[in-house]
């Protein structure tokens, strides 16, 4: 599995020859939007820096677009969509927290998030997770300090800090006690790799 960070919350996650993207920035976006074509395309909530299904068709072929809970099952990739609250943009909004189980790896992507409280059957439902994708930045999702709580709640083996800027991560770092984290270009991982790890923070640097 190859992760890398395209910018707010939008991830590219690759296995084989299938390409997973999360929150796609879209052109109607003030933020810079990146193309490339993806197999399945996972929005969490429905606001420009995050719904730019659009920029992940190549050649005439679109992604599988999955936009709000229920479960599917998608070439061999296994996905749960949760509801949850979300204040992104300044206003309530309804988001979508995402369990993804791949190469015997089980992702928990919690987008837009703003409330911390998830229910105790969203958190039985995400059972054991490997990688979890944090918002930290505060102004309508989670701040450093509520991340760092709900991250000790899920018990996740790595967690990929994302809708940040320099303050809101060096605070969710220090929350952390990671202070002397440094961004790396990309995240290359198998199952084994995984071993021995609890809450390792890594950040990606943006693409």
């Amino acid at each position: 599995m190859i992760i890398t960070y395209q910018g707010a919350e939008f991830f590219k996650v690759q296995f084989g020859d299938t390409t997973l993207a999360f929150n796609p920035i879209s052109k109607e976006s003030k933020l810079k939007p990146t193309r490339f074509f993806a197999d399945i395309a996972l929005v969490s909530v429905n606001h420009p820096d995050a719904n730019g299904v659009e920029n992940l068709a190549y050649n005439g072929k679109e992604p599988f677009v999955i936009s709000g809970p229920g479960e599917y099952e998608i070439k061999g990739v296994f996905i749960k969509g949760f509801a949850s609250k979300s204040k992104y943009g300044g206003k309530d909004r309804i988001n979508t927290v995402y369990s993804v189980s791949l190469e015997n790896m089980n992702i928990c992507f919690l987008g837009a998030l703003s409330d911390r409280n998830l229910s105790k059957e969203v958190k039985e439902e995400l059972g054991d997770v490997d990688i979890l994708f944090l918002p930290v930045g505060g102004d309508g999702v989670l701040d450093a300090a509520e991340a760092e709580k709900l991250s000790v709640e899920i018990e996740p083996k790595i967690i990929i800090p994302m809708q940040y800027d320099a303050a809101s991560l060096k605070k969710y770092l220090k929350e952390a006690g990671d202070e002397g984290v440094k961004p790396i270009e990309k995240l290359t991982l198998k199952k084994k790799d995984l071993d021995g790890k609890e809450g390792e923070t890594v950040v990606l640097a943006v693409a």
